[in-house]
């Protein structure tokens, strides 16, 4: 009996986020496109950011 989904999170992975209102975004410079762009998380400089669209583009493709 190793398969215990206790959360009910359906996709895997590690982070809860519960439902405590919107979250707060944060405005950045798209790395591809250089478009401005609101992004829920603080970019830390170190890692490239890209907007929904650019994003779609860099992701890898599933199989």
């Amino acid at each position: 009996m190793g398969y215990n989904n206790r959360g009910g999170n359906s996709r895997g992975g590690g982070g809860f986020r519960s439902n405590n209102g919107p979250r707060e975004m944060h405005k950045t410079t798209c790395s591809d496109c250089k478009q401005e762009t609101e992004v829920p998380f603080k970019p830390s400089g170190d890692r490239p950011v890209y907007c929904r669209e650019c994003f779609q583009k860099h992701r890898p493709a599933r199989y």
